[in-house]
Parts: C-alpha cells; sequence; structure tokens
C-alpha cells in the first residue's frame, strides 16, 4: 500500500504545479520526497523548460524509502505543446507506470483541446464495472501534467481560482481547486522559504475509471487535499511546494526539497 499511495499520489498532482502571458526562457528542475505517516515512500523529480512558443515537461518517481518492501516501482511521464499567453496547449502526453512486474504505457495526442488518438499497452480490461469513455469526455481536456502547472501575476488567493479536465490515456477525471488560506514556509530542510498559498483539491472522476476502485473512491470522497504553492522565482509560474492528503494510514505528503 505504501508504494503504490505514493506513486497514487505523483500522478495526480505530478501536474499540479498558474497565466501572465510572460515571455522569457525558463528551465527549472524541482525535486520532492514523498511520505505516508512520516516514512519515506517515495522520490520525484519534475522538470520544466519552457522556450516561450514551445514548453516540455518531464516526470521522473521512484518508489524509495519503506515503500520498497511492499512493492517496487515507479513512473515516468512527459508532455509537450505550445506555450501562449492564455496558458500552456498541450500535443502530446506519455505515461509509463511500473508496479511490481506490471507495467502500463499510455500516450495521448491533442489538437485544439480535444483527444485526437490515444492508445494503451497492454490495453485495459473493459469488466463490467469500468465507466465507458465517451467521445464527447475527450473534448476540452489538456494532460495531467500541463493542467495542473500554474502561471500567475502574484501569489494570491486568485491562483487557486483552476479548473482543469483531464484524460491520461486511461481515466478521465476532473481537478478544481478553491482558495484555502495564505501561509509561509519556514522550514530549511526544504527546497524554498517564503510565502505561499495553500488551495483544497476537488477530484471527481468521469470515466476509464472502476467503480471498484478502493483509490478512486477514496480521492472522490477524501475531504482534506490541499496543495501549497510558491513562486519558482520570478518567472509568472507557481508550482507545488507541499501536497497534503489524508489517509487511514496516516498523512500522505509530498514536499519540495530541492529547487534548481
Amino acid at each position: 500500500m505504501s508504494g503504490r499511495a505514493g506513486l497514487a499520489l505523483l500522478t495526480l498532482v505530478a501536474g499540479l504545479w498558474a497565466s501572465s502571458g510572460l515571455a522569457q526562457e525558463v528551465a527549472a528542475k524541482a525535486s520532492y520526497v514523498v511520505t505516508l505517516g512520516g516514512n519515506t515512500v517515495a522520490t520525484a523529480s519534475i522538470t520544466l523548460k519552457d522556450a516561450e512558443s514551445r514548453y516540455t515537461l518531464a516526470l521522473d518517481a521512484t518508489v524509495s524509502g519503506i515503500g520498497q518492501f511492499v512493492a517496487a516501482g515507479g513512473a515516468k511521464a512527459s508532455a509537450n505543446g505550445r506555450s501562449t499567453a492564455s496558458g500552456l496547449a498541450a500535443e502530446k502526453f506519455d505515461i509509463t507506470t511500473r508496479s511490481g512486474r506490471d507495467m502500463i504505457n499510455a500516450t495521448v495526442a491533442y489538437t485544439g483541446g480535444a483527444v485526437s488518438t490515444f492508445v494503451v499497452e497492454p490495453p485495459m480490461i473493459n469488466t463490467i464495472d469500468r465507466v465507458p469513455i465517451e467521445r464527447r469526455h475527450l473534448n476540452g481536456v489538456g494532460d495531467m501534467l500541463s493542467a495542473f502547472l500554474l502561471r500567475g501575476k502574484a501569489l494570491d488567493a486568485s491562483l487557486c481560482n483552476h479548473k482543469a479536465q483531464v484524460f491520461n490515456g486511461l481515466e478521465r477525471f476532473n481537478i478544481a481547486l478553491r482558495f484555502g488560506r495564505t501561509d509561509t514556509a519556514t522550514s530549511r530542510r526544504t527546497g524554498y522559504q517564503g510565502p505561499v498559498v495553500v488551495c483544497l483539491i476537488d477530484y471527481t472522476p468521469v470515466s476509464g475509471h472502476y467503480t471498484s476502485s478502493e483509490v478512486t473512491s477514496f480521492l472522490a470522497d477524501n475531504d482534506k487535499m490541499m496543495i501549497w504553492y510558491a513562486p519558482l522565482r520570478d518567472t509568472g509560474y507557481f508550482i507545488p511546494y507541499r501536497v497534503l492528503i489524508d489517509t487511514a494510514y496516516g498523512d500522505l505528503s509530498m514536499v519540495l526539497t530541492e529547487l534548481g
């Protein structure tokens, strides 16, 4: 459970990184540690490159610490597309997850905010409890990395006025942020010290998921999911400083450890 919980958090908020149309090149790498009940279960890094008109995002996550005693695993994901004044427009998304001996790869192409093609290997099993993905579910969507990378003019409550319709090749779901409070990050053990904005996270499954999935039900019913946003220097981007999800096994937390 520990290793899988860490990967579940990473794949949910890997993109939870708001848009001012700032025209400048950006290159950054953020490293995170994921803990469950205070014990390390995974590590991750997210890399961003924005060359003014084009962007790329990459996630590399690995189960570590006590998570390795439950299941070896990891996840790699990438996204690219156009960077515009109104935000990031995804064109391609790819994700590979490993859990024990099992591996799943999904590749999605987007055109004009709609899914043009997607391939999953091995194919998902359409059992009676899997909610069918309909064509209308594939319009007005983006990938899970780009959807959560925030850009904005200021570190304030407006950052939390953010909604995303996401299709990752496997599932279609919605994410909505709500303002929680302002705070200050002070720990010298983390990769940032300074003001942050705390947003509350609402997760709504739409299709592609299994109604019997404990993880899906847990995320949909959880009323204690929060994300702390910090500025990525003076780039106009804002990235997660911390993510916190309450679980029956203790707090599942992802914290920024290094920013380069």
